[in-house]
């Protein structure tokens, strides 16, 4: 069996390991040793070491077939140091991992202007966020090619599950913009991401991005609207993009001010990948009346 090393052991990480099991030897990356028995509940076998502290990161001597890198760059900067000790001390790897899949950002295209996005469209990012995501998919591009390492970039929206659902928002009525001023955004449930990862790992062509989404086509104002309408929840305000500027905080006003409909054409035909949530609104329909039950008052 491969050898897979994961980076970054969030939610979809260890979706991805329990999807692994039996197929490949699984280690993960953890900050803390508290941390270790939620990697081992998953079959996955803890190394201790931190993206940010290099010294760290010469535990990771094994010598991986393959790695999923999953970890997000730093908060601040244009650059992802993070990326870059990780490569470096996996070059000092007894073997250097033959495939190499990394979680990028659909957000490396900038603001499309509701177009629909094929991977061969140019990277225009325009948010900060946006910029450190392209400065890691060019140094892996790179790393990559001079050791001949099969990278595949996943462009990823986003991410929503049973427990990623926009809820909070709606309860606190942060308004959505107006339908001619709205945008389209993408989705990707995080078990299909996982699965998307998996088939990359498998699957996927030498140095190739690939779109990871549903095939929703939705604005951000239906989908909250959708959300809202599932779980009893009054919809969102709508407001106009002056008024939006006033009253929405500037990360959440980044995610208004770009619109694109990504294709995930290239994903379905060389990763072979089939959605188990082709649209949201099946999860919604049995994740909602099961929450509204909870709510319910009992009985005397």
């Amino acid at each position: 069996m491969i050898r897979v090393l994961l980076i970054g052991c969030g939610d979809v990480a260890l979706r991805a390991a329990s999807m692994m099991r039996g197929r490949a030897h699984l280690y993960g990356l953890v900050r803390r040793t508290d941390e270790a028995p939620r990697l081992r509940s998953h079959g996955v076998a803890p190394i201790v070491a931190d993206l940010d502290d290099f010294a760290t990161l010469r535990r990771l001597v094994l010598a991986p077939t393959a790695v999923l890198h999953c970890a997000p760059p730093p908060s601040e900067g244009r650059d992802d140091p993070r990326t870059r000790r990780l490569v470096a001390a996996l070059a000092r790897a007894r073997i250097i991992p033959q495939r190499f899949v990394y979680l990028s950002t659909s957000g490396v295209y900038g603001d499309c202007a509701g177009a629909r996005v094929a991977e061969t469209r140019p990277r225009r990012a325009e948010t900060p966020r946006a910029k450190r995501r392209v400065a890691a998919e060019d140094r892996l591009r790179a790393w990559a090619a001079r050791n001949r390492v099969r990278l595949s970039i996943l462009r990823v929206p986003g991410i929503y599950s049973e427990a990623r659902l926009p809820l909070e928002r709606l309860k606190q009525a942060t308004p959505v913009l107006h339908p001619e001023d709205d945008v389209f955004i993408n989705h990707i449930h995080a078990d299909d991401l996982a699965r998307a990862a998996v088939a990359a790992i498998f699957h996927g062509r030498a140095n190739r991005a690939y779109n990871v989404t549903d095939d929703a086509e939705m604005k951000m104002g239906a989908w909250f609207d959708t959300v809202a309408d599932a779980f009893h929840l009054p919809r969102p305000p709508r407001v106009s993009w002056d008024e939006a500027e006033q009253r929405i905080a500037p990360m959440l006003l980044s995610f208004m001010s770009e619109s694109r409909r990504l294709s995930n054409a290239r994903a379905r035909r060389e990763l072979r990948l089939r959605l188990a949530w082709p649209t949201p609104e099946p999860l919604l329909k049995a994740v909602a009346p099961r929450e509204l039950r909870k709510q319910l008052p009992l009985s005397l």
